[in-house]
């Protein structure tokens, strides 16, 4: 599994940060991850910290929130995913069909009005 940042990915100042190339192991291993770090211990996940994880250009951390705000940063290249435990859940059960099987499908894991989405995308390859 790979993350990255793509700048303006439409030409309407829309950016995307993608969670993408991996498999429904890595996909049922994020997935676990995000259950017990950020919704069970409530704790921030630093995917730095992930070692199934590379960063290509950014970093992003996952925290919880008393609202919904989405991915903000200041510097584009580290990025806070900052939900709450509902947008969270929310969030797990958005990615659990990628756990079940194989799929060149992808998913847009919060529905928020930010500049920078949050895509899972197994099948994309470097931008």
């Amino acid at each position: 599994m790979e993350v990255d940042y793509i700048e303006n990915y439409n030409g309407l100042d829309e950016n995307l940060v993608r969670l993408y190339n991996f498999d429904k192991k890595e996909a049922n291993k994020f997935k676990k991850l995000l259950e017990e770090t950020v919704i069970h211990k409530k704790q921030k996940l630093n995917l730095a910290e992930v070692d199934f994880i590379e960063s290509r250009n950014c970093n992003l951390i996952f925290g919880l929130f008393k609202s919904d705000e989405g991915i903000l940063t200041k510097d584009n290249e580290n990025f806070f995913c900052i939900l709450t435990l509902e947008g969270f859940k929310k969030m797990v059960r958005l990615i659990e069909p990628f756990c079940k099987k194989e799929t060149r499908g992808h998913q847009y894991l919060y529905d928020v009005d930010t500049p920078t989405d949050l895509l899972f995308c197994p099948s994309a390859t470097a931008y």
